[in-house]
């Protein structure tokens, strides 16, 4: 019997929430740009309505103090979820292999928190007044355009390698609602297990002290 996989609280908590407001801001966004820009292909969903650009906003304001709440548990908790330093180095080697699979993973897991910097970075640079005044052609605006995208590839392509790293079962962790204290105090074990070994060195080395200072 396979154990059911457990992600930390805290994790589970923000990635939700984060998720949830991602979701909104990206049929938001594209209902704004479908309505007031369409250059690149057009739907046609909407008409043209001022309230749209308030909503998306609304969403955007809200979604970056959670996300910078998730991204410091991303790095905190998280940490062995995101790029190590040599995983692009050896991403050539043992292709097809688990390890190589687990590696791809981190690398999408970090470029969707490099994309939401990108996209909420972006757009705190924008002005609400463009696009009703007909002003497409901004630099900011392309780039928000930019990050929205690399976030859509990047969200359905970490679905994907959850799903082939870690399985049905990986996806559902991170919506399960259990807090394990167990876990937790592991965590604090885990934090604290080095310092049985600094305070006996320390005690080393005041024994040795003395015998030096006897010897004298």
């Amino acid at each position: 019997m396979k154990t059911q996989k457990y992600q930390p609280f805290l994790l589970r908590l923000f990635h939700g929430i984060n998720a949830l407001l991602i979701i909104a801001c990206l049929i938001t966004g594209f209902l704004v740009y479908d309505s007031w820009d369409g250059r690149f292909g057009q739907l046609g969903l909407t008409v043209k309505n001022r309230s749209l650009i308030d909503i998306h906003g609304t969403f955007a304001f809200v979604l970056f103090f959670v996300f910078v709440g998730f991204l410091i548990v991303s790095i905190k908790i998280g940490r062995n979820r995101l790029i190590k330093s040599d995983d692009l180095p050896k991403l050539i080697n043992k292709v097809g292999t688990k390890i190589w699979w687990h590696r791809l993973h981190r690398i999408v897991n970090t470029t969707i928190l490099l994309a939401a910097i990108l996209s909420i970075g972006s757009g705190k640079l924008q002005d609400e007044n463009w696009l009703p005044s007909g002003e497409m052609n901004h630099i900011w605006y392309y780039i928000h355009l930019i990050g929205w995208l690399i976030m859509l590839l990047a969200i359905a392509t970490h679905l994907l390698m959850s799903a082939k790293v870690g399985g049905i079962s990986l996806i559902l962790s991170m919506f399960r609602l259990k807090f394990s204290t167990k876990y937790s105090a592991v965590r604090r074990q885990q934090a604290t297990a080095v310092r049985p070994r600094d305070d006996a060195s320390r005690k080393g080395m005041r024994t040795k002290r003395g015998n030096r200072q006897q010897g004298e």
